[in-house]
């Protein structure tokens, strides 16, 4: 592509890089211009004008991002009509964005004016939200490049829909305790993902109480959240769900907040325990777990553990014990560490 100041006499045809303020209105960057627009700028007194040309080897913005985005897009996943060199890459339904990051590098490294940004994977969407956008930057492109970054970039970006349609919430309660607080919020959560709360049972926090309750649920998804913070692998609700049957597949997970939150099974349904944080609408960990949770996707022990980068989330009000505000007078810098020795 060619692109730089050329007189009137040979812009024809060419590709308007700048907007220009006429008295007659605006002509706008991006636009072919023709012989019309030319007399009209002569007019009022331009002699040149700056403009891209594509070489016979290049491919106009839209063309460009149109056919990446085609290649990129996995099934399921919606695009918009190309515009200045755009293509959105919308969410279908309530679910969560699957990236193939090592893809979405290799295709942002072929040429830097052929690019698409993400969401982070694994993200939740709503419906029609956007998950990445292609964005050719300039007006054209090596056919070339573009190709290249299309086949590396083959379904890097896919959707999973949120496959679970109802959930049970078990409060157990102690005297005292904040009791159905914050079920609006977790309520809102589900509703995001398309899950109904059908039922919200409570029972005394005991391993015994929660295993009956737990017996009797029949909701694709049930979630347990206590009144008393869960702070051990061995304490009353996962032992509780043990005691019905069911399997811990891991407790703890290095997202703040989020950090008492446990995970597992009961025959094939899944139970997630809910630490405390989860009754405020903010974000948190168990919001991560739940959103893949309910789109039929596997969460390992491993996926959890790899969660602690990012993981430090805004603070919570009104946690019981929030994270220090201000600089203590304790607080020292890192010891210095010596250097490792040389093999």
């Amino acid at each position: 592509m060619r692109f730089g100041a050329v007189p009137l006499s040979e812009a024809e045809g060419a590709i308007l890089a700048h907007s220009v303020q006429l008295t007659t209105g605006r002509l706008r960057k991006g636009l072919y211009l023709t012989a019309d627009h030319l007399h009209q700028l002569a007019d009022e007194g331009h002699a040149e004008i700056t403009v891209a040309r594509l070489d016979d080897t290049d491919l106009h913005e839209d063309a460009a991002a149109a056919e990446l985005a085609q290649a990129v897009a996995a099934q399921g996943v919606l695009l918009t009509d190309p515009f200045t060199g755009r293509v959105n890459l919308l969410a279908p339904s309530p679910g969560v964005a699957l990236i193939d990051s090592d893809k979405i590098n290799a295709l942002n490294s072929i040429d830097p004016m052929i690019t698409c940004a993400t969401v982070p994977p694994y993200q939740q969407m709503g419906q029609g939200g956007m998950i990445a956008t292609v964005k050719i930057i300039a007006y054209g492109v090596p056919a070339t490049d573009l190709r290249r970054a299309a086949a590396v970039a083959q379904d890097a970006i896919s959707f999973a829909p949120s496959v679970l349609r109802s959930a049970t919430l078990i409060v157990t309660e102690v005297p005292g305790g904040p009791g159905l607080t914050g079920q609006d919020a977790i309520e809102s959560r589900l509703n995001a993902l398309g899950i109904t709360l059908e039922a919200t049972l409570t029972c005394a926090h005991t391993e015994d109480a929660l295993s009956k309750r737990l017996s009797n649920c029949t909701s694709d998804l049930i979630l347990i959240l206590t009144d008393s913070a869960t702070s051990d692998p061995h304490d009353v609700a996962p032992e509780g769900l043990r005691q019905a049957g069911g399997t811990v597949t891991r407790f703890g997970m290095p997202v703040d907040p989020g950090n008492l939150l446990f995970i597992g099974k009961l025959g094939q349904t899944p139970v997630i325990g809910l630490p405390g944080c989860a009754r405020a609408p903010a974000l948190n960990g168990a919001a991560w777990v739940l959103a893949r949770v309910a789109c039929g996707l596997e969460v390992t022990h491993q996926d959890i553990a790899s969660m602690g980068v990012g993981g430090l989330l805004k603070e919570i009000p009104t946690r019981p014990q929030p994270r220090a505000r201000r600089l203590p007078a304790s607080a020292q810098p890192a010891a210095a560490k010596p250097a490792p020795a040389s093999s």
